[in-house]
C-alpha cells in the first residue's frame, strides 16, 4: 500500500513579506498568511486526510490551526519538519540565504545545520509515515527546505537542482509514500 501525502508550505508570514529568512525562528503569520490559511481550510475542508503533520515553528502551527480549528482532521507537531537552521543567518535578508544555499548542501550554515540534514530529518518523518499511516491520506504543512527534501526523497531530483533553481510555489503538491519506505534496495 502507500501513503498519499498532500504538501503545503506554511501560508505567508510577516517575514516573508518582510523579504526575511526566517529559518529556526518562530515567525508569525501576517494577514495575508491567515486570509490564506482560511483559504486552505475550505479549498481542502478535510479531504479525508487521517491526520494533519506540521512544523513545530509557529507559523507552521498557526497555519494548521486556522485551516482546521478543533484538530478534525488531527494536528500533529513534528520537529523534523523544521525549516532549514541557518544558524547566525537565522532572520537575514532572504537574498542573503539564497546566496549560500548551495554552499551548505552538505556543510552546515554556521551555527545550523545543512540542507542534507534537512533530507535525513525529513527521510526519517517519512519512515514514520510508511509503518504507522500506510493506506492514509495525510497532509504535511512544513516549509521550503521540507519541500526540497521530499521532492528530492520521492520524485529524485538532485537536492543541488532543487536549490540552484526551486521549484516555483503552488498550493497542494501530491506525493506517494510506498508503504515499504525505503523501497529495499534492488538485488
Amino acid at each position: 500500500m502507500t501513503v498519499e501525502i498532500i504538501y503545503e508550505t506554511h501560508s505567508t508570514s510577516t517575514d516573508n513579506e518582510a523579504g526575511i529568512a526566517t529559518g529556526r525562528l518562530p515567525g508569525e503569520l501576517s494577514d495575508l498568511g491567515r486570509r490564506q490559511a482560511r483559504e486552505l481550510g475550505e479549498r481542502r475542508p478535510g479531504d479525508g486526510f487521517a491526520a494533519v503533520f506540521t512544523s513545530d515553528l509557529r507559523r507552521a502551527v498557526q497555519t494548521a490551526r486556522t485551516a482546521y480549528p478543533g484538530d478534525r482532521p488531527p494536528i500533529h507537531q513534528d520537529v523534523r519538519l523544521r525549516e532549514c537552521d541557518y544558524g547566525d543567518l537565522n532572520g537575514s535578508p532572504r537574498r542573503h540565504v539564497a546566496a549560500r544555499r548551495l554552499q551548505h548542501i552538505d556543510v552546515p550554515f554556521p551555527g545550523g545545520r545543512s540542507y542534507r540534514q534537512v533530507v535525513a530529518a525529513t527521510d526519517a518523518f517519512l519512515h514514520d509515515l510508511a509503518t504507522g499511516w500506510d493506506g492514509s491520506r495525510i497532509l504535511v504543512i512544513a516549509h521550503s527546505a521540507n519541500h526540497w527534501a521530499l521532492e528530492h526523497l520521492l520524485t529524485g531530483t538532485p537536492l543541488e537542482e532543487l536549490l540552484q533553481a526551486p521549484p516555483a510555489w503552488r498550493p497542494g503538491r501530491r506525493y506517494e509514500l510506498p508503504g515499504d519506505w525505503p523501497a529495499p534496495a534492488a538485488g
